[in-house]
């Protein structure tokens, strides 16, 4: 609900903050007295089309501010009007389109009168509402729907078109023949051939390096000093000098430890240097395995590990294409069982509807004949059964005088029969925007119709917030708040003021009304009895 409400220099207006209360709230005033300037300022702040006009005279800007709260919840609309340029939409603070504003908007508030922020004349509202009435469950079309979309967007996939598909399959066949039959091992076969290049190249420079190390641990080293034994007899001398004496026991199997671990590493070193041989054709057999493979990964890598998941994937999508014919035939016909399923969860849907559609309108138009429109015709007009998709376009139709033919909503034309017709709609239906405001809604009635009109508004106000502009004592005795606005000029300005009213002063805004704006003994002896009497 809309629980403060700040207007800033929009027209007649200077500064008003409003603090709104639960149920009914009527704003009431002389003509001219700047009422319809606060239902105007809402209808800004639900995305309402701005004007310069609007603009207070001599100022910069108009501003309007509302607090919505919602259980826990609350939000912050705001709208500013420049006196030149374009108007800009705040939501807590932060800069928002006007389309932002108005889809949070329309779930705040709903106006009814001669505004067009008017929900239920669309023909969406007009199908939820009657759905809401005759407990109509679309769900059953909407995954039907779902479902029939999701097959045809997998048959495009396949490729619909025969000279494009052709033309994927040579290309695919192409490269995944290029990857099988290069017959990758694995993904870390170029390391492995790496590695081993690296070793053929250098076969000549290993070996010697291999020898070498094995000559210097085993063979005598004629090149230090003549008569110089290898490292292993080194060795061995040390232990013997060592063995058998016990203060060197540790040292002594330490030396043996290293002696049987030279002998290894020296067997090792031999078996490296028999099995180092060059061989210039492996060699060159490994070097264009690599170059293969690099190709292959520059075309589908940028690792061999890639190039084979390239290839499982399009052999994947070339099996698709390949039984195109196939996949498409069973696609069809899952298509078209799908769309019979659409075609029949429609069709009940419009069962249910044309079944709720004569209780709905009856209840609607039984309140509007209490509503001072005692000839109203109240009809729902299905269009032809095999448009497509069938129930969905419907329209409400309005007939509010004898002879005249029943006409959509919104050709309706008169503003004050349009807001009873809502109204009415509101009291047969209990889901909502939590604000309704109601602009016009007692034009042309009196007497024990304008009653009618103000005990309904505030049956609508128990489940809802509702704002109601009125020229009747009857409606705004109703009203669980009542707020008098007036205007005073001041310096040859012009000046809004807007005030709760309470007690007395409602009681003489009340006999005023009566009256025509003397406040005699009966007119506020009448307005007594009718606030006694008010809900």
């Amino acid at each position: 609900m809309l629980v403060e409400l700040h207007v800033h220099q929009l027209g007649i207006i200077d500064s008003v903050t409003l603090v709104f209360n639960n149920g009914l709230t009527a704003f009431t005033g002389e003509t001219g007295a700047g009422k319809t300037m606060i239902i105007e300022a809402i209808h800004l702040l639900v995305g309402g089309k701005s004007d310069v006009s609007m603009v207070r005279h001599g100022c910069d800007e108009a501003r309007v501010e509302g607090r919505f709260v919602s259980g826990d919840e609350e939000v912050i609309l705001s709208r500013v009007v420049p006196a030149q340029g374009r108007s800009r939409a705040y939501i807590n603070g932060n800069l928002a389109t006007l389309a932002q504003l108005s889809e949070m908007g329309a779930d705040l508030v709903d106006l009814h009168g001669q505004h067009a922020h008017q929900s239920l004349l669309h023909e969406k509202a007009q199908r939820v509402a009657l759905d809401q009435f005759a407990n109509v469950d679309i769900s059953p079309v909407a995954e039907a729907k779902s479902e029939l979309r999701h097959l045809r967007q997998e048959l495009e996939s396949l490729g619909g078109d025969e000279r494009a598909r052709v033309r994927e399959i040579d290309l695919l066949q192409f490269q995944i023949e290029e990857i099988n039959s290069a017959s990758i091992s694995s993904g870390a076969e170029d390391e492995e051939l790496r590695k081993e290049e690296e070793a053929l190249g250098n076969a000549e420079s290993y070996q010697a390096a291999l020898r070498g190390a094995y000559a210097f641990l085993t063979e005598a080293n004629t090149q230090v000093s003549a008569g110089t034994t290898n490292a292993s007899d080194a060795l061995r001398s040390a232990l013997g000098l060592l063995q058998g004496k016990e203060a060197f026991t540790d040292v002594a199997l330490r030396l043996s430890s290293l002696a049987a671990e030279l002998d290894d590493v020296a067997g090792v070193i031999r078996d490296l240097a028999d099995a180092s041989e060059e061989d210039p054709e492996r060699l060159a057999e490994v070097s264009a395995r690599r170059k293969a493979l690099s190709d292959l990964c520059r075309k589908y890598g940028p690792l061999l590990a890639d190039v084979l998941e390239y290839g499982r994937v399009n052999s994947e999508r070339l099996k698709d294409l390949l039984g195109y014919e196939q996949r498409a035939r069973e696609l069809e016909a899952s298509i078209a069982a799908a769309q019979v399923r659409v075609r029949k969860a429609e069709a009940q849907v419009r069962e249910k509807r044309v079944e709720g559609a004569p209780q709905f309108a009856k209840a609607v138009q039984k309140h509007l004949r209490l509503l001072a429109l005692p000839e109203a015709v109240f009809q729902v007009n299905f269009a032809p059964e095999a448009e497509d998709p069938p129930g969905d376009a419907l329209h409400f139709l309005l007939s509010a005088n004898p002879g005249s033919p029943p006409l959509p909503l919104s050709k309706v034309a008169s503003g004050g029969e349009l807001a009873r017709v809502m109204l009415a709609l509101r009291l047969v239906l209990t889901q909502s925007p939590p604000t309704l405001i109601f602009d016009e809604v007692d034009a042309g009635i009196g007497g024990a119709a304008a009653v009618a009109v103000g005990k309904a508004l505030a049956a609508v106000g128990k489940g809802h917030q509702v704002f109601v502009v009125t020229h009747l004592a009857q409606v705004a005795s109703q009203a669980h708040q009542q707020l008098g606005v007036s205007k005073e000029v001041v310096k040859k300005v012009t000046y809004a003021r807007v005030g709760e009213l309470t007690g007395p002063a409602r009681e003489s805004e009340i006999a005023r009304m009566l009256s025509g704006g003397a406040l005699t003994e009966v007119a506020v002896a009448h307005a007594q009895e009718l606030l006694a009497h008010s809900s």
